[in-house]
């Protein structure tokens, strides 16, 4: 959230004026649910919601798309290379499909999977994410994560996490500040 702030600039969007910021990269050592900050301030009834949209392979409303639709055929595939070859950097999945509709292309876009020193390093690529949200997004991806691993009989690494567009709601202001800055003690 702090990229976004102090590095974005104001753009428009269909929900409303939001700033962007340059793309960014960051790797997590371990994506936790015992998250202090998403304990004070997540949302578990949409966490609830986003983890459906994750593991159901039917739309969940008011998504327009199901994670789980495209990811969970995929993950078999990706699941056999890396057995046949543990060395491969070919283990990525796509989350989009030519030609769909403006309105359903999903922010994330692919997920990639590589084995290295016995641990399962996953990475995220999103071609869009609200900064305030992505949590909603990390904790079910670090289930697909501990899925693959689990799959591989293999530890789980870090999870890589690319954003092309991360951004900010203006709208979500008064609920990203108390987030970002916390008093001192």
């Amino acid at each position: 959230m702090r990229h976004v702030w102090s590095a974005g600039t104001l753009a428009d969007d269909d929900r409303g004026p939001v700033i962007e910021a340059p793309s960014v990269l960051f790797e997590i050592a371990r994506v936790s649910g015992d998250d202090p900050i998403i304990a004070r301030y997540g949302d578990t009834d949409r966490l609830a919601l986003y983890r459906r949209k994750f593991s159901e392979q039917t739309v969940v409303p008011p998504f327009k798309y199901s994670y789980g639709a495209r990811i969970g055929g995929q993950l078999g595939w990706a699941a056999d290379l890396l057995r046949v070859k543990p060395y491969s950097k070919s283990a990525w999945i796509s989350l989009t499909a030519p030609g769909e509709g403006y309105d359903a292309v999903p922010c994330l876009v692919g997920l990639a999977f590589r084995v290295r020193e016995r641990a399962l390093v996953m990475t995220a690529t999103f071609r869009s994410q609200n900064a305030y949200t992505s949590y909603l997004n990390y904790l079910p991806l670090a289930d697909v994560h501990a899925a693959m691993a689990a799959k591989l009989e293999v530890e789980r690494g870090p999870m890589r996490v690319f954003v092309d567009v991360p951004h900010l709601y203006l709208s979500d202001s008064p609920r990203v500040f108390p987030v970002m800055w916390r008093p001192l003690s």
